[in-house]
């Protein structure tokens, strides 16, 4: 069953979190995920939130993201983007 990830950041620090997003395509590649959404318009329907940016990843089972959530590939992105940006992340099964 799939599974997505879904964060919504607040980016603190502009530089550093570039730097964030240059490691991580080759963690989810090495634990089969992928991008759905990364940080494109935002547009509130219902409600009152209104995120800053919101990043939406895919991956083959909930046991996957939570591998890659905790490899050694994603580690070093994961200590700077959490010194760069407020996060809230979840991870959810998919149908």
């Amino acid at each position: 069953m799939p599974a997505f990830v879904i964060v919504e950041i607040e980016v603190r620090d502009p530089e550093a979190y570039e730097n964030y997003k240059s490691l991580v395509p080759a963690s989810l590649e090495a634990y089969g995920g992928r991008f759905i959404a990364r940080g494109g318009a935002i547009e509130s329907l219902e409600g009152d939130w209104a995120p800053e940016r919101i990043v939406v990843l895919e991956f083959s089972s909930l046991e996957r993201a939570r591998q890659w959530w905790n490899s050694p590939e994603y580690r070093d992105a994961k200590a700077i983007r959490m010194r760069a940006a407020q996060t809230r992340m979840i991870a959810t099964e998919g149908v």
